[in-house]
């Protein structure tokens, strides 16, 4: 089983036409569970999860994500071993190109991956990131403890704001580390996304998923998509 991808996810997919002249985006999608996902609780944000947006609305790309992630629960040595592989091609196909290859492997999901441990080229490393120091890895994340650990150089953490009573000490953890917010708007059609929030600049994270090249001290906005449209639940920003 394949489990990169760099045209899978549309907003991989725009990526890699936004900034395709020296990058090349590639993204692990697996079906988000409150195990692979620990924050979603807090957050109250698996019913509005993008699992349903765009591509995921179809019954087959649903399969094949959590086909991903029961073979993560049931060999998750084994699925380290074939990302591996995954990884090495993707390093190939950006040298022969001549880009720099950007990874996100939590494009649904929440996995630790500084601390998973892999092999490469018969060394045994810490974490993927570790093992693969000429890939650029970057994802979001909605636990804060993470913004505060020692990351690899090459792995950059936005966190993913919510609303919800149960998290706000997360944020308050998130806003202490002065990281990156990624805020999802309540927005109608036609209408843009708030210029400031929280006395910071937001930028429009739905033109691309270059993460890596934000500034520091922003709000990466996104518009509410799927059923996310109908949240409630504090997780979803009313603008």
């Amino acid at each position: 089983m394949k489990l990169l991808s760099i045209d899978g996810n549309a907003k991989i997919a725009k990526t890699n036409l936004a900034q395709g002249l020296h990058e090349i985006y590639a993204g692990l999608s697996m079906m988000p569970d409150p195990i692979i996902c620990p924050g979603s609780k807090a957050a109250g944000c698996m019913d509005g999860c993008l699992k349903t947006a765009g591509r995921g609305a179809f019954s087959n790309v649903a399969k094949a994500r959590q086909a991903k992630t029961d073979w993560w629960h049931a060999d998750w040595e084994g699925f380290v071993a074939a990302l591996v592989k995954d990884l090495e091609a993707l390093v190939r196909k950006a040298n022969k190109l001549g880009k720099q290859a950007v990874v996100r492997l939590n494009v649904l999901s929440d996995i630790a991956w500084e601390t998973v441990p892999c092999e490469r080229h018969g060394e045994t490393f810490r974490g993927i990131p570790e093992a693969f120091p000429e890939i650029q890895f970057y994802d979001y994340t909605k636990r804060a403890a993470r913004l505060h650990a020692i990351l690899p150089k090459n792995y950059h953490l936005t966190f993913s704001y919510s609303g919800v009573a149960t998290y706000a000490w997360q944020v308050a953890s998130a806003q202490a580390a002065d990281a990156n917010m990624a805020v999802v708007f309540h927005v109608k059609k036609g209408q843009p996304l708030p210029k400031l929030w929280q006395g910071k600049a937001v930028i429009d994270g739905d033109e691309h998923d270059a993460r890596i090249h934000d500034p520091k001290g922003i709000i990466v906005g996104l518009r509410a998509k799927g059923k996310a449209r109908a949240d409630d639940t504090g997780f979803v920003v009313a603008v």
